[in-house]
């Protein structure tokens, strides 16, 4: 145990799981914080606790929250499909959860106040995600401004960081970089309707992005899919 805290934000899935390992790399004592937000796919959850048991992560907190109850996105309105994958299109994606990643953090920002953390990791990723208006730079620097003006140890001139090591990734490096960790990626859950098993769709944006990262890194695809 150090004096190096951070929270790391995890869905279960492949990218925040090579944030965990990133993170451990760089020296950081790992708290896991995954939502129970009434997302479409609960085996994420089972997912995120196990990339935090095997990767000994401090401690695993679960939130629960229902952004089902606000709805307007596929993830979490059972009225809304999800879509299959189409390259080159436009507008942000029908997956896209209004405010999850504001609410995330800020929940993250309470708990790192109480642990005295000062680094809050997430997966946001600006180049296979571009369409999502809370995975941009701007985004990320917008509220870590607010953070430090909106918390104790803020005011007390301790800067607080929103750390995004997969920013401008490509999804290959991704794996890529955790490969390098030796991360296991068939123990993770991506896909936006992963069955109760946690077995993929293979259509979806984030299924036909996860393969295609695995395709251009050389690396074979664990993922179990759906017959």
């Amino acid at each position: 145990m150090t004096d190096k805290k951070a929270i790391i934000l995890v869905s279960g899935g492949l990218d925040s799981a090579t944030v965990l390992a990133m993170a451990q790399a760089e020296g950081f004592d790992c708290y896991t914080l995954a939502f129970d937000y009434g997302q479409r796919t609960r085996s994420e959850l089972d997912a995120a606790a196990v990339v935090s048991a095997t990767m000994r992560a401090r401690a695993h907190k679960v939130v629960t929250l229902d952004l089902g109850t606000i709805g307007g996105s596929a993830l979490t309105d059972d009225s809304i499909e999800v879509p299959d994958h189409q390259d080159g299109s436009e507008g942000i994606p029908i997956t896209y959860v209004p405010a999850r990643n504001t609410t995330f953090l800020s929940i993250a920002l309470g708990w790192a106040e109480v642990l005295g953390a000062m680094d809050i990791f997430i997966g946001v990723n600006a180049v296979d995600y571009s369409g999502y208006p809370d995975c941009r730079p701007e985004y990320i620097a917008a509220f870590e401004a607010m953070a430090n003006l909106a918390t104790k140890a803020g005011v007390e001139g301790n800067k607080l960081c929103i750390q995004t090591p997969l920013m401008d990734l490509s999804k290959s490096q991704i794996v890529e970089r955790g490969q390098a960790l030796g991360l296991d990626y068939s123990v993770t859950v991506s896909c936006y309707q992963a069955d109760a098993d946690g077995r993929a769709c293979g259509t979806c944006d984030s299924c036909v992005l996860r393969a295609q990262g695995f395709v251009a890194a050389g690396v074979a695809d664990p993922t179990r899919y759906q017959e």
